[in-house]
């Protein structure tokens, strides 16, 4: 991983944001002293960025954890209707 200083990154800042873009990652030092790290934002993450400045998604208000809803999982009792089962039955009316 390379390393640049504030200055060189102020002075080349789109070589260096193109590199990054491409994949690589870059290391900021202030006075030989590491202060930030340049990465690559994920495909996903830039995609979902992308979707909320459109307005057509909305970020969660609160932290989604899925292990846990999915230990909340509990099964049917006998007669009981799944929530799939009871969304396409609304759909349907």
């Amino acid at each position: 991983m390379e390393q640049i200083g504030v200055r060189e990154l102020r002075q080349h800042a789109s070589k260096y944001l193109a590199r990054v873009e491409a994949g690589e990652e870059i290391e900021v030092t202030n006075h030989g002293r590491l202060v930030a790290r340049l990465v690559p934002v994920n495909e996903k993450e830039r995609q979902f960025r992308e979707l909320v400045a459109a307005g057509k998604i909305k970020p969660a208000k609160h932290p989604f954890d899925l292990e846990k809803l999915v230990a909340m999982r509990r099964p049917l009792k006998p007669g009981e209707k799944s929530l799939t089962q009871i969304l396409l039955e609304m759909r349907e009316e």
